[in-house]
């Protein structure tokens, strides 16, 4: 039997009962509908992770206390970091050029007879620009895509210097509501205020802030909050040395891995930290970078993008399954059919390709309405993931190549009972 009239038999087999063919269609359908949407979820959340961490920053080294559990209790490790830890790093790390640093406490803020209750920052002088990079605030009404820059978050005064950081400098700059609350409309530059027990001179207020994340902008307040140099905090509001968080910022981002051992050794020295019998080190820090948050948040969005596999991988076995019931209800149907085609000269081979082909155009059928399905899905798909989803192109014809090797799958077993039949016993079948 020549292509073409091969071809011709299969597709008068398959569009005999239209309605069967569809409902058989429809595991196909959903499964390859299921593969389209999960590699756009898996590309949404991967192109999330990197807008999300992006703002780390190639060159910069994340470093905090490690914790340990106790008795069931979470306890620090070994000893602090401290405030000399970071302000030394840069003068014995060969690769850190400079460090940020922060710390955070609670406790009253009073001018006159207003009191609030909040929250503060001690931080160095290049707060602002970790603030900038972290793209995780704007201020208010900012044109999207805009960029913004460290003046642009000022809107009365300035911020402290790192002079002002060495010197332990009794300043502070408030938030746009801390402002506002305190001082109703007056301008609080160059006003003194008492943070808890201690005098502090306003120097500076920040301009009314937003979060980018609009799901987030009625949970978090970026206004109601207040800076002072962390070495002013430490001294003024803390009765023990606090534990800091430090990053470092690494002048060569291609010699990160080697920056990361000189930061160990440096704070290893410092902390007195000795290697055990095995020649391992119970370091009472982590370290982390970018490359290492990244790692993680795509192995999370892989693991997600599996889950998802698996469905469409069970979606499309139950519509395999869908195709050889039909295919053997067909074949018992066509009993007499094929036993009249095997009198007339057809090989085994001739019926199995007509069988298998018949099911290959049904199940190619079900995965070219499964893509269309799975495209039109996407929008659907990328409101259920904070509207990231982004078609994989390359998951069409992948697709596609899933139908056809589910139909040879699925379709092989009913067209080899077919071929096997009697010719005889075929055409005495009624």
């Amino acid at each position: 039997m020549s292509l073409p009239d091969l071809f011709r038999t299969s597709w008068r087999g398959a569009s005999a009962n239209k309605l069967r063919a569809v409902l058989t269609m429809l595991g196909i359908i959903i499964g390859v509908a299921s593969v389209i949407a999960m590699l756009a979820l898996g590309n949404g959340a991967r192109a999330a992770v990197e807008s999300r961490f992006r703002s780390l920053g190639a060159n910069q080294v994340q470093i905090s206390e490690a914790m340990s559990f106790v008795d069931g209790k979470i306890e620090q490790a070994g000893e602090i970091l401290s405030y000399e830890d970071g302000l030394l790093m840069p003068d014995h790390v060969e690769l850190v050029n400079r460090v940020g640093m922060s710390v955070g406490s609670s406790g009253k803020l009073r001018y006159g007879r207003a009191t609030l209750d909040m929250s503060f920052q001690g931080v160095t002088a290049s707060a602002l620009e970790s603030i900038v990079s972290s793209g995780q605030v704007q201020p208010v009404n900012w044109i999207e895509g805009e960029s913004f820059t460290i003046s642009d978050l000022i809107v009365d005064g300035r911020f402290f210097t790192a002079s002002e950081v060495l010197e332990n400098a009794p300043v502070c700059v408030i938030g746009y509501q801390t402002s506002t609350d305190l001082f109703g409309g007056d301008n609080p530059v160059g006003q003194t205020i008492w943070v808890n027990r201690s005098r502090c001179e306003v120097i500076g207020v920040m301009v009314e802030l937003e979060s980018v994340d609009e799901s987030l902008r009625y949970q978090v307040n970026p206004n109601l909050t207040l800076f002072m140099p962390i070495s002013t905090a430490i001294d003024l509001l803390y009765e023990e040395e606090p534990s800091v968080a430090i990053t470092a910022f690494v002048s060569d981002e291609t010699r990160m891995d080697e920056a990361k051992v000189q930061i160990k050794e440096y704070l290893r020295e410092r902390h007195k930290i000795e290697p055990d019998v095995d020649g391992e080190y119970l370091d009472d820090f982590n370290l982390t970078t970018r490359k290492d948050i990244l790692g993680a948040q795509q192995e999370a969005a892989n693991t997600f993008a599996l889950l998802l596999a698996a469905m469409a991988v069970v979606s499309l076995i139950v519509g395999g399954i869908g195709i050889m019931n039909v295919m053997l209800v067909s074949v018992t149907e066509r009993t007499r059919e094929v036993g009249v085609r095997m009198a007339v000269g057809a090989r085994p081979l001739d019926i199995i390709l007509q069988f298998l082909l018949e099911a290959i155009l049904i199940s190619v059928g079900g995965g070219v309405l499964g893509v269309v399905v799975g495209i039109l899905s996407i929008p659907l798909a990328a409101s259920l993931n904070q509207g990231l989803a982004l078609l994989e192109p390359a998951s069409i014809p992948l697709a596609l190549i899933v139908a056809v090797v589910v139909g040879v799958l699925f379709g092989i077993y009913p067209a080899m009972r077919a071929a096997r039949l009697d010719p005889i016993e075929a055409l005495r079948y009624e």
